[in-house]
């Protein structure tokens, strides 16, 4: 099993019994009543990506982008979180976020938010994005809009590229209701037969492999036009029912639940059982109908009929479904309607002394250890060129690595590959239980197999979360160990849209624990004596706990005391009581949330010394950033764990204490900055509700954090060069 221990906390070993059984014991000063509801949070997060939506002082492509985001997301909650709720449910294991609200009242609650910000969410694209890019030239336009020369292009279009893979499907005595894939976009069509008179139903699904905006031919300088495709396929179904009269048809689209549940054991085959389960998620219940706010009810009963869905489950919503789409519009190369573009810097001690050479980033991490910051910083010249380096270095005798998620094309598989054929030993730890990316890591997993990694899956009923390299290198007779630890995926692409750090350090105590945590996930091997990590499941949040309590021992003896956490969720309920308490004893308490949040800052007597903010922007905040005020000597770690139950509880997980006065400095002055009232953020206040603070009393904007930290990292390269 997976321990951890910590070191220079000020906390002994004989202080564990008293620790723990404060820790577990009830506490009369904390209101039963104390925690947000995690779904409801989360729906608020996805608010707050749709107030991005809204902000006409955004880019108009960013916005349309960030209604792709929302629509994204919204799916994904449904597919997981809604679809786990009403399986606990059913299953009477579901268990109430708040003292005296019932799961199913809970459910309700959940359904009647989704609805609301659903609509707000066809409100924003209808009412105000696309309107707002009809004006700067790009149009989504209907058939009634189009001339006689372009519905005529339109149609030769239709027939040559899109009749020819539709599949229309009949629903009567002899063909029986089709399946509805999960997340399809779908034509219910009612028609009536010439010959009998009588009325039948078709589906039609519209082809997800094809553009779903199709551009109308235009000269050049006139406006950009795009047509959606199931308008293109409504306007010409008497083509695919010849002889029938068309009488109505209507958009639908079906979620279903995805997610998915292995059971592990020590003799199964985790490959063979996750893709079994992978085939199983296709065939998952229904548990939401989209539907256009025209359809008659007489579809509608024959939808609810058929796919066995309750009315709650029913979205109505003004059309067009399925606003995904906008990803591909989003990508229209409009400069003007972009963010301005930023290209990530080379981190300062990555960067080549001689500019025809290439860069030693070896030697670089020798001279001390390195932080970097994505996408401020490049992921490609950093964590990429360390692994690249490490492969074609002949005195590299070993490399080992967990991959979460990586991109389809990654070069870290390939710099993988390549040290492997090079006569290297290469540890692959890769986790092919990673949500939604599980068929491409079994990809790639075989792929690192045939090319003699060594690959492992993790241990069982555990997900390996912690993003780990290490590199073993030969120096004058001596092995040296080259660690990365960050806080996110080893994956190019999301580098360049992910807020996350990496820290790179030749610290022999980090390269051993990595060394011991490594071979824990790959044999046999018991560790409990790391130092500079903290490692879940088993004592990541005792860990925490103590470093929290410490700071409430030491407010109440009048020293100096802080806690700020940045986290993309705090939900936790022992972490949050302990905040809680410190909040009680006089420790001020700044978090830094994007996503979910159960705690609350509107107990008075208990919360008054919490502060809850949250940053929404051009990148996604993902790092995880925990600091303890330790008197005046201040504690900082970085990782990989949210403060979640899966996080602590079912993953493995691990955070590095840094060290470098310049590197808590800096860590300290962001988390300072994001917390300051100039800085634009979206505040937790009473009864969970987020208020977006944008513009200061006399109307300015806000400073963007983002935005500042660009310019930060560009003055320091710039300051570099001028050296």
């Amino acid at each position: 099993m997976i321990d951890s221990a910590i070191v220079d906390t000020g906390i002994g070993d004989a202080e564990d019994d008293d620790f723990d059984a404060a820790v577990e014991a009830p506490d009369a000063q904390l209101p039963e009543n104390r925690y947000l509801d995690r779904e409801l949070s989360w729906l608020a997060f996805n608010q707050r990506v749709l107030e991005l939506a809204e902000d006409p002082t955004l880019p108009l492509l960013e916005r349309a982008n960030f209604l792709a985001i929302f629509a994204s997301n919204l799916d994904e909650f449904f597919m997981v979180r809604i679809a786990g709720l009403k399986r606990r449910i059913v299953t009477g294991l579901a268990v109430p976020t708040n003292v005296g609200v019932a799961p199913a009242d809970a459910l309700a609650a959940i359904s009647a938010e989704a609805h609301r910000l659903q609509l707000r969410h066809a409100r924003a694209w209808n009412d105000a994005v696309r309107p707002a890019l009809a004006e700067t030239g790009i149009e989504v336009v209907g058939w009634e809009a189009l001339s006689v020369d372009e519905r005529t292009a339109l149609y030769d279009y239709f027939h040559a590229k899109v009749f020819p893979v539709l599949m229309p499907l009949a629903v009567d005595p002899a063909h029986p209701f089709p399946y509805i894939s999960g997340l399809s976009l779908n034509l219910a069509i009612r028609i009536r037969n010439a010959r009998t008179g009588r009325q039948e139903f078709a589906r039609l699904k519209v082809p997800p492999m094809m553009p779903r905006y199709v551009e109308v031919p235009h000269s050049e300088g006139e406006s950009m036009r795009f047509l959606p495709l199931e308008e293109l396929i409504a306007q010409h179904l008497e083509d695919l029912f010849p002889g029938m009269e068309i009488l109505d048809h209507h958009a639908f689209r079906l979620t279903r639940n995805e997610d998915v549940v292995i059971e592990e054991d020590e003799t199964e085959n985790l490959i063979q059982a996750l893709e079994a389960e992978l085939l199983r998620r296709r065939f998952g219940p229904p548990i939401r109908l989209e539907i256009t706010d025209d359809m008659d009810d007489l579809t509608l009963d024959l939808l609810i009929k058929e796919l066995d869905i309750t009315e709650q489950e029913v979205y109505r919503l003004p059309g067009p479904l399925d606003l995904r789409a906008l990803f591909a519009l989003s990508a229209i190369k409009r400069p003007d309607l972009h963010y301005p573009p930023h290209v990530p810097t080379t981190s300062v001690p990555f960067q080549p002394v001689d500019q025809e050479a290439r860069p030693d980033i070896f030697a670089a991490i020798r001279k001390s250890d390195v932080l970097v910051h994505h996408p401020y910083e490049s992921f490609a010249t950093s964590v990429q060129a360390f692994l690249e380096q490490a492969a074609r270095d002949p005195h590299v005798l070993a490399i080992k690595q967990t991959l979460y998620r990586t991109s389809g094309d990654s070069p870290i598989v390939q710099a993988l590959i390549d040290a492997a054929e090079a006569g290297k030993q290469v540890l692959a730890l890769v986790e092919v239980k990673a949500r939604f990316d599980e068929a491409n890591n079994i990809v790639w997993a075989r792929k690192l197999e045939k090319a003699g990694v060594h690959v492992v899956y993790g241990l069982v009923g555990l997900k390996t979360h912690c993003k780990l390299a290490l590199v073993i290198r030969e120096e004058k007779g001596e092995l040296r160990h080259y660690s990365h630890v960050g806080t996110g995926n080893y994956n190019p692409k999301t580098s360049r849209l992910y807020e996350d750090f990496g820290l790179f350090t030749t610290d022999p105590q980090v390269g051993r624990d990595l060394t011991r945590l490594f071979n824990e996930l790959s044999g046999y091997a018991i560790e409990k004596k790391f130092k500079r990590l903290l490692v879940a499941p088993l004592h990541l949040r005792k860990g925490l706990l103590r470093l929290i309590d410490r700071e409430r021992r030491n407010a109440l003896a009048g020293k100096p005391a802080r806690v700020r956490i940045k986290v993309n969720s705090m939900v936790d309920e022992q972490i949050i009581d302990a905040l809680y308490r410190a909040s009680i004893a006089g420790v001020k308490v700044d978090v830094w949330v994007r996503g979910i949040c159960s705690l609350r800052t509107d107990l008075p007597g208990v919360t008054d010394n919490i502060t809850v903010r949250s940053i929404l922007g051009r990148y996604l905040e993902h790092s995880r950033i925990f600091a303890f005020e330790n008197n005046g000597s201040p504690e900082v770690f970085i990782g990989s764990a949210d403060m979640m139950h899966r996080n602590l509880d079912r993953r493995v997980e691990a955070l590095v204490r840094v060290t470098a006065p310049a590197h808590v400095t800096e860590l300290l002055n962001l988390f300072d900055l994001a917390m300051d009232e100039r800085i634009s953020s979206w505040h937790l206040g009473e009864d969970g509700v987020w208020t977006r603070h944008s513009v200061d009393a006399d109307g300015k904007p806000l400073l963007d954090l983002q935005d500042r930290r660009m310019s930060s990292v560009k003055r320091r390269r710039q300051a570099r060069a001028i050296r």
